[in-house]
């Protein structure tokens, strides 16, 4: 279990119930049984309240958790004859982008997301879930696709931001995320999309120009990071916990503002602690949100994400 800083007292917790188990296991003639289930009720406890009052700076902690299940998770926790699509047909295949042809809950669809990796070697090659050019145009191609065959897109969110290197900016990075926002909004066909983890910048919103917009409760959503806001605003890193208060960009707060549509409640202790019961949640999201614009037609499904779009900052001003 990887702890984060304000986890500390439930790490001492939960490893004191741990020792007392280990001691018994290796037959040291001890009966703790009832200490650790003292300890386990305790740290649940406090599992419980940490969870219950998590601050915008913890949880961009917790949305970025190495252990939170990420997008290959979920397309194999919820999707079937999966069919992976590769390359922009101009340049490359971008890892930190994975989408193709899948079926959800037997209905055909195309789904799309950012992949992070889960150990050194796979983030390193899926560049963090940072897409470069080519993972929007690739993203671009497969909607193409989907509007073509009538199919409903599904994305998964989950990237720090697009890729800002030399690379990327050479080939026209601005340029393509301009390219995949504006084909989200011409899309004919149901775009559901989901925030995992983080929604970072313009990367995130690539994706996420969608009829129905999903956060999972410990998730952000927010035109830069935390820290960079602080940069920027106050030439100081450290303020990162005073810009992510400022930036509102939980879940709850962006609910609230009438930016997203749902809040996928998580197991207690996040997504990291359940997998299975988090891409379970998600998994009910995704169908209940296609239920709402199921047998609409093309004109009414694009008069639909455009009013949506339109009325974003009218609700929410005094909050």
């Amino acid at each position: 279990m990887i702890y984060l800083e304000f986890e500390k007292p439930l790490a001492e917790i939960e490893g004191k119930a741990e020792e007392l188990r280990a001691m018994a296991r290796q037959g040291e003639g001890m009966d703790v049984s009832k200490e650790a289930e003292a300890l386990d009720r305790k740290a649940e406890t406090a599992l419980r309240d940490l969870y219950n009052n998590l601050s915008a700076w913890q949880k961009c902690q917790v949305a970025r958790h190495p252990d939170r299940p990420h997008c290959k998770d979920y397309i194999e926790g919820l999707f079937s004859e999966y069919t992976p699509l590769a390359g922009d047909r101009a340049f490359a295949d971008d890892h930190a982008v994975m989408g193709g042809l899948a079926r959800f809950n037997d209905r055909p669809v195309v789904v799309i997301g950012h992949e992070k990796g889960h150990d050194t070697k796979t983030r390193i090659e899926r560049n963090f879930g940072m897409a470069r050019p080519e993972g929007y145009r690739k993203a671009i191609r497969l909607m193409d696709l989907a509007d073509r065959f009538n199919l409903p897109v599904i994305t998964l969110v989950d990237t720090p931001g697009a890729y800002p290197g030399k690379g990327a900016e050479e080939r026209g990075q601005a340029e393509a995320i301009a390219r995949s926002t504006e084909k989200c909004l011409s899309l004919g066909v149901p775009l559901i999309s989901v925030v995992i983890g983080e929604g970072g910048s313009g990367g995130a919103v690539a994706f996420a120009t969608a009829n129905r917009i999903a956060m999972l409760e410990h998730s952000v959503y927010s035109v830069i990071s935390p820290e960079g806001c602080a940069s920027i605003l106050w030439k100081d890193a450290e303020k990162m916990r005073e810009a992510a208060e400022a930036l509102r960009l939980t879940a709850q707060d962006l609910q609230k503002l009438g930016l997203i549509d749902r809040v996928v409640k998580e197991p207690v202790g996040g997504a990291q602690r359940a997998p299975k019961e988090a891409v379970d949640a998600v998994g009910k999201a995704i169908e209940a949100m296609l239920k709402e614009l199921s047998g609409k037609k093309r004109e009414a499904i694009l008069k639909d994400r455009r009013e949506k779009f339109l009325a974003m900052g009218s609700k929410g001003l005094a909050a």
